[in-house]
């Protein structure tokens, strides 16, 4: 196969691993859209019609779910991080009040992230099980649980500094420019880290010899082929 037939495949290849993870999960929208009312309202209106538009936005998109009968599961998850932003933000008596729970729960993940690399349970091998159910066995083996490892640390220390520098924004009062660093740092760059965790995953578990989800699952004894497409 050709150098460009050989990047179209790995492309092909990806997009469809993505749209495997990522089945079922187009809710994620459903908690975009109010925060980003709220920047927009907070920047040209005031700080309580931000909260009631957010809010409202939450509401909407759930009434949304409801008549087209989708999965209200993310909608529902919407709803209650808005609430709970308003009511923070509310206590906090400011507008950057309202990004304070996800610079709370940024930072848990960072130190989640930390404590299942000790504890030798690495957060990424969790979550790809929840997705695709192989055996929990084959993640703690000592030739595939190094690169589980290595990718939960990286995302370890983008939360951590994605942290940082939201509470740094949110000391300062600069509640705009915290919303957009949050927009930013949000979805767009978690889509980049997720191709890039897929990628180096794939190539580091090469470079272990482990066994394959299918060699592991089968008994098979090395030399092991390994595992050739899924993280």
């Amino acid at each position: 196969m050709t150098d460009k037939g050989l990047r179209g495949s790995k492309y092909q290849e990806i997009m469809e691993e993505f749209r495997s993870v990522m089945s079922g999960r187009g809710g994620w929208i459903d908690s975009l859209i109010p925060p980003v009312a709220f920047i927009i309202i907070n920047a040209f209106v005031n700080f309580n019609i931000a909260l009631l538009v957010a809010s409202a936005a939450a509401i909407l998109i759930v009434i949304y779910r409801l008549i087209k009968r989708q999965s209200l599961r993310y909608a529902f998850g919407g709803v209650g991080g808005v609430l709970v932003a308003v009511m923070v933000a509310k206590l906090v008596g400011s507008a950057q009040g309202y990004f304070l729970p996800g610079i709370v729960t940024g930072s848990a993940t960072a130190i989640i992230c930390l404590i299942s690399i000790i504890i030798k349970r690495p957060l990424v091998a969790w979550t790809s099980y929840i997705t695709r159910r192989w055996p929990l066995g084959w993640y703690w083996h000592p030739k595939v649980r190094p690169a589980y490892n290595e990718v939960t640390l990286a995302w370890g220390i983008f939360f951590a500094i994605r942290a940082i520098l939201q509470f740094q924004l949110f000391l300062r009062g600069e509640a705009a420019t915290l919303g957009i660093v949050q927009l930013i740092l949000g979805w767009p760059v978690l889509i980049l880290l997720l191709i890039s965790s897929y990628l180096y995953g794939l190539w580091r578990l090469q470079h272990l010899e482990g066994p394959s989800v299918k060699e592991f699952t089968e008994g098979v004894n090395p030399p092991w082929g390994g595992q050739k497409r899924g993280f």
